[in-house]
Order: structure tokens, then C-alpha cells, then sequence
């Protein structure tokens, strides 16, 4: 065996061990994987605040304390909107049960022969009763939470984990990433880190217009259902435009908090129509304009590249696949356009 087949064989051999550790690490590596992304994103900010002369701890604790602070003020302006949603979610659901009773009642009767007696007033004074004891969402979260399950227990551990992770990451992310440049073979050493540089700068790209989308459509899907008329236009549409990052997840969330709302509040079914109007519109507009041309612009994808690649990503790997479809296509891009630039300057290209 020759020493070029013999280092294939190395190099292959340590892939499949990685992939194997992976795939047998898989349910523990999410609040790291989560970590190291934010700890990426995060990072370019960190070496701005150590080019002001301060330690590399010190500038991670900055970081980490902003995004605390900024984290509360979501909660201070989120909670109390909520808790007036939910409030009038409460107040509404007696009209609402009253209008199923009018309507729904008729046909059970009818079609199943069922009798059945309905209290309309006692309805709405228990859901009033119960929701002033509440003391609202605010007062009861923590318990709530206090009080769930082992799977909850779980959860909330790995979140716990994840700025604990994020932490140590940020601080040592320059040795983490000089460790592994010790690592490339040298002949290989310059043109991987001409490849990792221009991923990390496409990357970056991606990140920076997969929050303009998200921004975006959130405020596409709160105005849109806000001219239908739908009284939980606010939050529906917020959780619907910032879980377009997950493909689909955000439209479906979306679609079915609209569509359960808008068929309590309008007598019509018009009223339902058009929500489904708008979050066809929606999803239209994110995935053949929006995306391509926020996202797919910024990493040098053409349009209809993008829409293959999330067709083709999602084909081969599944929900993952779209959810990695651009970034992946991306770094493909770039060892693409690499492979091309070496395969010019090869002696098979130029021999006539």
C-alpha cells in the first residue's frame, strides 16, 4: 500500500470514528451543538471588546451579561402582553362556547341524538374565577415549572447547560480553533484555511440574513392578520415570523393558532378563509423572495439555487435538511468554487 492510499485510509478511519461517536453521543451533544453556535455567533463580538485592551473573561462576561439583560427586557415586554392576550382569550371563551352551542349543538342532536345541557353563564363565571385566582401568567410561571415532569426536569437542565457551555467556549474559541489548525497536515494547511476563512465569512453572511427574514416575516404575518381583523394578531404573528429559521415549523405553528383563533372570533368562514390566504402569502413570499433574496444574496446563492438546495436537503436528510439546507449549500459553494480553481490550474486541465 502506497503512503498516499495508506493516509486515505487514516483519514477515513478517523471520519468513521468520529461519525460513530457522534451518532452514540447524539441525545447529550444538543445544549453543546447549541452552545458552539452561539458561542460562533457571539465570538466576532467578544475580539472587539479584547481590541479595547480587555481580557478575554472579562469580555465574554460583558458579552454573556448583555444578553441577559437583553433576554429579561424580551420577558418584561413579552409577559404582560401575554397575560393580556390570555386575558382576553378567557373573556372571549365564554361567547365562544356559547356560539358552538348555537351552532354545534343542532347538528349532535340531530345526526348522534345526544341531549346535552349547557350552562353558558356558569361556563364563563368558572373560567373568570379561575383565571383572576391565577394572578395571571407572570405569577404563575415559576411554579408551573417548578412542578412539571422528568422530561421537563431535562429540559430545563440542558438550557441551564447551554450558557454554561456557551461560557467556556467563547473564552477559550481562539485556542479551540488553534488546536485544530495544528491539526491540518501542512501540505493542506494553507488551502484549508483559505476554505475555512471564506466559510466563516458565508456563514456569517447566512446568519445575518436569516435574522433580517426572521424580523421580516414577523412583521409581514402580525400586520397580515392584523388587517384580517384576528385579535391575537400580535403574538400569533411574532411566533410565526421568528420560527421561519425551523422550514415549516412556524408556518404550521402559526397557521394552526390562526386558525383556531379566527374560527372562535368570525361567525363566517370567510374570516378563516383569509387567514389561510395570508399564511399562503406568507409562506410564498419566505421561501421565493424573502429568503432568496436576504439569504441567498448574501451567500452568493443564486434564487433558484436555494430552492433546490432546500429541495434537495430536504429530500436527502430529511427535516434536518431543511433546516441545514442553506448553510450546508453554502459551504459546498465554497469548496466547490475551490475545487474548480484547483482543477484550472491542474496539468489535466491544461494539457492539450
Amino acid at each position: 500500500m502506497t503512503s498516499s492510499r495508506f493516509a486515505a485510509v487514516q483519514w477515513l478511519s478517523v471520519a468513521a470514528v468520529i461519525a460513530l461517536l457522534l451518532y452514540l453521543l447524539g441525545p447529550i451533544l444538543t445544549p453543546f451543538v447549541a452552545a458552539a453556535i452561539l458561542a460562533y455567533i457571539c465570538n466576532p463580538l467578544v475580539r472587539r471588546l479584547c481590541a479595547w485592551k480587555l481580557s478575554r473573561t472579562l469580555a465574554v462576561v460583558l458579552v454573556l451579561g448583555g444578553l441577559l439583560l437583553l433576554f429579561i427586557l424580551l420577558l418584561l415586554i413579552m409577559l404582560p402582553l401575554l397575560e393580556k392576550q390570555l386575558g382576553l382569550f378567557v373573556l372571549r371563551m365564554p361567547e365562544w362556547i356559547e356560539a358552538a352551542r348555537v351552532r354545534l349543538l343542532p347538528y349532535l342532536q340531530q345526526w348522534l341524538g345526544v341531549s346535552v345541557e349547557w350552562d353558558s353563564q356558569t361556563i364563563k363565571d368558572l373560567l373568570l374565577k379561575q383565571w383572576q385566582g391565577a394572578g395571571g401568567v407572570a405569577g404563575k410561571l415559576l411554579p408551573w415549572l417548578g412542578s412539571g415532569s422528568g422530561a421537563l426536569v431535562g429540559a430545563l437542565a440542558n438550557l441551564l447547560l447551554i450558557p454554561l457551555a456557551l461560557f467556556y467556549f467563547l473564552r477559550d474559541w481562539e485556542a479551540i480553533i488553534a488546536r485544530l489548525d495544528e491539526m491540518v497536515p501542512r501540505q493542506w494547511h494553507a488551502k484549508v484555511r483559505a476554505i475555512a476563512g471564506e466559510t466563516d465569512r458565508v456563514l456569517a453572511e447566512f446568519l445575518r440574513g436569516q435574522i433580517s427574514v426572521m424580523l421580516l416575516m414577523s412583521a409581514f404575518y402580525v400586520v397580515a392578520l392584523w388587517l384580517v381583523g384576528l385579535e391575537f394578531a400580535l403574538p400569533i404573528g411574532i411566533v410565526a415570523g421568528l420560527l421561519v429559521f425551523v422550514p415549516y415549523l412556524g408556518m404550521i405553528l402559526g397557521l394552526v393558532l390562526a386558525t383556531l383563533a379566527a374560527a372562535m372570533q368570525f361567525t363566517a368562514f370567510g374570516g378563516v378563509l383569509l387567514v389561510w390566504v395570508m399564511f399562503g402569502l406568507g409562506q410564498f413570499l419566505e421561501g421565493f423572495v424573502v429568503t432568496p433574496w436576504l439569504v441567498g444574496d448574501r451567500i452568493g446563492l443564486h434564487p433558484l439555487m436555494v430552492i433546490f438546495a432546500l429541495l434537495a436537503f430536504g429530500q436527502v436528510l430529511g427535516f434536518f435538511g431543511l433546516l441545514l439546507a442553506l448553510p450546508l449549500a453554502a459551504i459546498l459553494l465554497v469548496v466547490l468554487r475551490h475545487a474548480r480553481q484547483s482543477y484550472l490550474a491542474s496539468a489535466m486541465f491544461k494539457q492539450p
